[in-house]
């Protein structure tokens, strides 16, 4: 079976790469200021609008019609792509993707593309694949390229280098990018107007350009990207050709829904009451923007999450980060420590389920990335219930574990004490018995499989008596 490149190779199961990642405190600070101030924000803009409940609950409705008639709307999709001059393929995972992107690129007669920022190429490894090819991709999101320059990961849905500061930017500029000044200073304006004077030559002569999607119209084949830096506006009008990969749960069924996922996504998203760039193009228009489009429609994964009745809900996201925000564990970690193109609570539920490889122990960790605190679902402007799916893709962990694994036989024998009243109540005579023989009234060290435990939390003793003795004694 070939690799899905949703996970990186190389970087260990989530509790090893948490451990790590604790250790670093600047990467700490980074990320507890940035993911508050965004929380901040957003709590401020999502409190002026009035009906902001009932706008989640019909951005569910409609992603949830979507996913319930998927084969309508993408035959309809396609159909209205072609009829407006643009040409659709199909690509069933990461390998054929990229081989359809690839041989566009060289048809095209060029080794460079510019890229606007998308989670769906990143998800199939483009880059690195295009660059085997003899491609160069450039990233033309500010914090995309600070990871490209920086030879970095990103760790965050909308800002990937959120786990950068300005003076860690500055010095990779300094060191990596082409004409920057020696004596870049650290302030936010010189740091984008660097950016950006590396940038516009590349905008002026790219031939090709490659995004994403942050939505589709199923009736009128109409693709929309938002950005809030002006990038994606140049990458979508000066080229000759352009390249979308999207996903194929990415569509609208009319424009009339947009309504509703652009009000929700930019509060949610960069806690804006409406993006800076809306980009909108349907076809190809004679003398105006590119002169081919292509749509590069992309399962890898998705329709067999698809099949799942619980973890379906996944592909309602809309990419908006709001749940990276507010999430206990990924404000400590960073998103790194996923492994993932898709960090925090979203990418827990999400990443597991597009790799549905038993034998990735990367993915397989991820659902237990999470506290079960419940924020991801208060915020998430498509009300997916992550902690019931996390709970749901950790039962299928278990139940597809041997029955003579350690865990198993643990609960069953626990299955058999909890079932005999008598069994158990001489289990707790006998736990209560562990007070005796720990001092300082917590358990901070057990051996294994307890050690599991223990090696990261400290476990409390039992109570002195039981509740059932209490009841004896007191209640008669």
């Amino acid at each position: 079976m070939a690799r899905n490149p949703v996970t990186w190779l190389g970087v260990p199961a989530f509790p090893e790469a948490a451990h790590e990642a604790l250790a670093d405190s600047q990467l700490r600070r980074n990320l507890r200021h940035a993911t508050h101030t965004i929380r901040d924000k957003r709590t401020r803009v999502v409190s002026e609008v009035p009906d902001w409940e009932e706008l989640r609950r019909a951005g569910e409705v409609i992603k949830d019609d979507v996913l319930a008639n998927l084969d309508t709307y993408l035959e309809r999709l396609e159909a209205a792509v072609t009829a407006r001059g643009g040409v659709v393929h199909w690509a069933r995972d990461a390998a054929e993707a990229n081989e359809i992107v690839l041989r566009l690129v060289r048809e095209a007669g060029t080794d460079e593309v510019v890229k606007v920022k998308s989670m769906a190429t990143a998800e199939i490894g483009l880059n690195e694949a295009l660059e085997a090819g003899g491609v160069t991709a450039v990233e033309t999101d500010l914090a995309e390229l600070i990871v490209q320059l920086g030879h970095d990961r990103p760790s965050h849905i909308l800002v990937p280098a959120i786990h950068r500061n300005r003076a860690e930017i500055r010095d990779i500029f300094r060191r990596e990018m082409p004409g920057a000044p020696a004596d870049l200073p650290a302030e936010p304006r010189a740091l984008a107007e660097a950016a950006r004077k590396h940038l516009r030559q590349k905008f002026l002569t790219a031939k090709v350009a490659v995004s994403g999607a942050n939505f589709a119209v199923a009736d009128t084949g109409s693709i929309m990207v938002v950005e809030s830096e002006g990038n994606g506006r140049m990458c979508l009008t000066l080229p000759e050709t352009l390249i979308t990969v999207m996903g194929l749960e990415k569509l609208v069924p009319s424009w009339r829904d947009l309504e509703v996922f652009l009000q929700l996504l930019p509060r949610s998203s960069t806690a804006e009451r409406m993006n800076p760039y809306t980009s909108v193009w349907t076809g190809v228009t004679p003398g105006d923007g590119p002169r081919e489009f292509h749509l590069v429609l992309l399962d890898n994964g998705r329709t067999q999450t698809l099949a799942d009745p619980v973890g379906r809900q996944a592909l309602r996201c809309i990419r908006c980060s709001a749940c990276l925000n507010v999430c206990p564990v990924y404000e400590r970690t960073g998103g790194q420590a996923y492994g993932s193109v898709y960090p925090g609570p979203i990418g827990a539920i999400l990443t597991p389920q597009l790799v549905a490889d038993p034998h990735d122990k990367q993915a397989a960790s991820l659902p237990y990335a999470s506290s079960l605190c419940g924020a991801c679902f208060e915020v998430c402007p498509v009300r997916i219930d992550i902690p019931e799916v996390l709970t749901h893709l950790r039962a299928k962990t278990v139940a597809a574990k041997p029955k003579t694994s350690p865990e198993k036989l643990a609960m069953t024998a626990l299955g058999k004490v909890f079932h005999d009243p008598r069994k158990y109540e001489a289990a707790q005579k006998a736990g209560s018995l562990a007070r005796y023989l720990v001092p300082g009234g917590k358990i901070t060290k057990l051996p294994w499989p307890g050690s599991l435990w223990t090696d990261s939390r400290d476990a409390p003793l039992p109570a002195r008596e039981s509740f059932r003795t209490w009841w004896r004694n007191n209640r008669g």
